[in-house]
């Protein structure tokens, strides 16, 4: 029996995914780091073991109302798990921000600011005090009448609904008009008005354009449809509606993402002229601080804020900015001090939003807690890492323990305690391999990241390879970019690197397909590949639309009259009603975010029981989503248009994910392998420009040698490669960097480097330089 003063978290018998039974004894009160090559198991023990545990142990205090409704949820797959304090997950994993949060609203500052603005800002003679909701664009209290505090309007205007004024309406003058019956209709409600639908757009008298365009007028008339030879048509009575009253519907109502989304490209979004686009209500832009209003205060870079806040003023001034001030001192020290506090959360890095959540949690003054982060270092330049192990430590100070799923070997080196899981991936992995200090790892022979920690061997020299052009951007003045013009060599591997914040991202935003020398485009970005669990590795790489007919064309599906649409689960027929074919319910926790139980009818399969019954080589349609990449290649082996989707997958080092992993479940860095894998399928067509941001991220050292070879093998095939990176020891593989920097934020926003690995790695004021000369062979 273990003592409750155990100082041990100890689990016993972990099996989710694929943890083989796990047995692994880890001390708290330290900085333990999780690290094993990617899909090797050490998530599922940290996140869907010992946080998943601890989550359930706190549901399990709450009211038994909520208990019913968490019991759902389940618990996670463990014998046992003794010593084990409360938790605190922070994840990569992103919610679906909305435009209305903002870095503000993540770290709490805007409520601070808001306060400070209440109870000590210059009001004008004669003004009453407002309260703190009187300064929040989110609130009605405080938002703009005009754009219900967004900021900005959206308008049409008639070059964007007419782009080509030479044509007639009846030639389709009116492009943001719907297409097919619905736009002819239109037309022949206007040829009923008395309106000359066959005269060019632009010889119409001006207030006749207005009219057709702008009215909010719905007139209703008489339609004699043109009778043509082989039908008969009878009159009947049609409603007009103007293009941008049609335009203004689709996109405010329509549930159809592709309508919504042609109804946007005949808008103009502008500054609201009500507020100028700082969301708020005349009332409260008239108090000031320090001769700013709120807006302008919360869209400087917190770096400047923070000296802003400096200086005299009331007693009560000084507490609420002192406060302010030691709120935002975390955010700088972990690099952040370019973000401005109105910058929109949907526009962060998952890396970013983490390191905001993490500077909140240095406040909240919690301690006695497990705190459980999703590779924190993710984004981050190495300059940067070092702040991060510091405010690690001083979690761990604060008499926490700190559990870190990370690849970075600075970070690793940098622990109290290593669990190291593998050996390699998927059903080849879910063993630990070691649990103890860092050194004791190097004789651990089988553990693919000891090759890494401590080899001490530089890489092999590379031979730079020889531009054959220059492709230039700009002058590009954009964020924090001022007229910075940049010449990448084409048909070479060239890496964009700088802090974070120095304009990596905004620089290599502006290549387009329209620059001379670019060619084909292709951006692999780590935006998700969906948004629901519906979304997954087999629908958006197309391989599932081949399994459905593999499937469809067995004996048994025939017999039974199933075609490959039975074996959808989005189409009804084949799926299990109960979950719409999802696999999972959602499950609405009043006061904690929603989660996803698995499907009490189907079990998680997504297909009704009759569908089940018919297999391929003895396995059902779900059976076949279970699958890992690499059995899954084994299993269609002979099935080539299966075989060469799961091929790429294998080269891009994804064998470890199942077909059907839903998309929720994907990170950043998996989400852009599983695109660029997609894109190699496709098989070679002249040359192309490749561009990733941050490609290796959430790699294991070992699993970026192996995206390595596939894109210098693209460079090799004729093509241009540039990516954004922070992986100085694939920096130093490439042919060409472009350094930006020197800082962040109003700090960057120039090329301090541009050269080969070797002449960037002696440039005196980069801060990358001397990181890249530390691996550099």
């Amino acid at each position: 029996m273990h003592s409750p003063h155990d100082p041990y978290v100890r689990v016993r018998g972990a099996r989710e995914h694929n943890l083989r039974g796990v047995d692994v004894d880890i001390p708290r009160d330290v900085l333990a780091v999780f690290t094993g090559v990617s899909g090797s198991g050490k998530s599922s023990l940290a996140f869907g073991t010992i946080y998943a545990e601890a989550q359930r142990r706190y549901f399990e205090s709450v009211a038994p109302y909520a208990r019913r409704l968490i019991h759902q949820v389940g618990a996670p797959k463990v014998g046992e798990i003794t010593g084990l304090p409360p938790a605190v997950s922070l994840q990569q994993r992103r919610s679906a921000p909305t435009s209305r949060s903002s870095v503000g609203t993540v770290t709490n500052l805007s409520n601070s600011l808001r306060m400070l603005y209440s109870r000590a800002g210059d009001y004008p003679p004669g003004a009453e005090r407002l309260d703190s909701d009187s300064f929040s664009p989110n609130t009605a209290a405080g938002a703009c009448p005009e754009c219900h505090g967004l900021g900005r309007v959206h308008r049409t205007t008639e070059e964007s609904l007419v782009p080509d004024p030479s044509l007639s309406i009846r030639e389709g003058a009116i492009a943001a008009w719907p297409g097919a019956w619905q736009g002819k209709n239109l037309r022949d409600i206007l040829d009923a008005l008395g309106y000359d639908v066959d005269r060019p757009w632009r010889e119409l008298p001006a207030e006749q354009r207005q009219w057709i365009l702008f009215t909010d007028e719905q007139p209703v008339v008489t339609v004699h449809p043109v009778r043509d030879a082989d039908r008969i048509q009878r009159p009947y009575q049609g409603t007009y509606m103007s293009a941008r009253r049609y335009v203004m519907k689709t996109f405010a109502d329509s549930r159809s993402a592709t309508l919504r989304a042609r109804a946007e490209r005949f808008l103009t979004a502008a500054p609201c002229p009500a507020c100028g686009g700082s969301r708020l209500r005349p009332e409260a832009l008239a108090v000031t601080f320090a001769g700013r209003t709120i807006a302008e205060l919360a869209a400087l870079p917190l770096v400047e804020l923070a000296r802003t806040l400096d200086g005299g003023g009331s007693e009560t001034a000084r507490v609420l900015t002192g406060d302010l001030k030691a709120r935002i001192a975390p955010v700088l020290e972990l690099g952040l001090g370019y973000l401005s506090l109105d910058r929109a959360t949907p526009s962060l890095s998952a890396g970013e939003l983490q390191r905001l959540r993490l500077a909140t949690q240095l406040r909240s003054g919690l301690f006695g807690v497990v705190y459980v982060l999703d590779e924190p270092s993710a984004g981050l330049h190495p300059a940067d890492t070092e702040a991060l192990l510091r405010v690690l430590a001083r979690l761990k100070e604060s008499g926490n323990s700190v559990f870190v799923v990370e690849h970075h070997l600075d970070v690793m080196r940098g622990a109290d305690w290593l669990v190291d899981v593998g050996p390699r991936a998927g059903e080849h992995g879910g063993r630990v391999l070691h649990s103890g200090p860092v050194a004791e790892l190097a004789s651990v022979a089988e553990s693919a990241t000891a090759r890494f920690l401590f080899d001490e061997a530089p890489a092999a020299r590379r031979e730079v390879r020889a531009a054959r052009g220059r492709l230039t951007v700009g002058p590009v003045t954009r964020h924090n970019l001022r007229e910075v013009t940049a010449a990448f060599p084409l048909g070479v591997f060239t890496a964009v690197t700088g802090v974070s914040g120095s304009g990596k991202s905004t620089l290599i935003g502006e290549i387009t397909e329209e620059l001379p020398g670019v060619g084909r485009l292709v951006s692999v970005d780590q935006r998700p590949i969906g948004r629901t669990p519906r979304s997954n590795l087999a629908t958006y790489t197309g391989l599932f639309d081949v399994v459905r007919r593999v499937f469809a064309g067995t004996d048994e599906a025939r017999a039974r009259g199933y075609g490959a649409g039975r074996f959808s689960f989005n189409m009804a027929g084949g799926r299990c009603e109960t979950c719409q074919g999802e696999g999972f319910v959602s499950v609405e926790l009043l006061f904690l975010p929603s989660t996803y139980a698995p499907c009490p009818e189907c079990g998680g399969a997504r297909y009704n029981a009759e569908t089940l019954e018919v297999r391929y080589r003895g396995r059902s349609v779900a059976e076949v989503l279970d699958l890992t990449v690499e059995a899954a290649a084994d299993f269609f082996a002979d099935t080539p248009a299966v075989a060469r989707s799961l091929a790429t997958l294998l080269d891009v080092g994804l064998g470890y994910l199942r077909l059907g992993q839903p998309a929720t479940e994907l990170s950043g860095g998996e989400a852009q392998r599983i695109k660029l894998a997609s894109e190699l399928q496709r098989g070679r067509r002249g040359h192309t420009l490749y561009l990733l941001d941050e490609p290796t991220t959430g790699l294991h050292p070992a699993d970026v040698e192996v995206l390595m070879r596939q894109l210098h093998g693209l460079v090799d095939a004729g093509n241009t490669v540039i990516v954004v990176e922070h992986d100085m020891s694939v920096v130093a593989g490439a042919d060409w960097v472009i350094d930006l920097g020197p800082g962040g934020g109003d700090a960057g926003g120039r090329i301090v480097a541009a050269g080969t690995p070797a002449e960037v790695a002696a440039t005196a004021d980069s801060a990358t330089a001397p990181y890249l000369a530390r691996v550099m062979p």
